[in-house]
């Protein structure tokens, strides 16, 4: 049989894959928005996006585009197939951190 820690393990193996997956859709993502929507660029902070320096609510910014699904309006097919893959893993990722945490207090 298998044991609690080889399933935790594997869980939070499977989530730092995944979580990797999510920022570096994040940082293409951001990369072709300084093309696609220099705008939006601006607002988020593109270039200082994952620095340590980097403003928290201009960030926040870029969650609520991705959220509230408004990259469905902008002309280029590309960026919207980067925000929707980048919303995805975004989701996918959450969900498996708290997959990951409730089996740690479980197990």
């Amino acid at each position: 049989m298998i044991s609690g820690d080889t399933i935790l393990l594997a869980l939070m193996l499977i989530t730092s894959v995944n979580m990797a997956r999510y920022l570096t859709a994040l940082r293409s993502l951001i990369y072709i928005m300084r093309e696609a929507h220099p705008l939006l660029y601006q607002q988020v902070d593109g270039g200082g996006f994952f620095t340590t320096h980097g403003n928290m609510t201009k960030q926040v910014r870029l969650y609520s585009y991705l959220k509230t699904k408004e990259y469905y309006h902008h002309h280029d097919e590309v960026f919207i197939s980067k925000c929707n893959r980048v919303r995805e893993l975004f989701v996918l990722s959450c969900a498996l951190a708290g997959v990951s945490l409730f089996a740690a207090f479980l197990l």
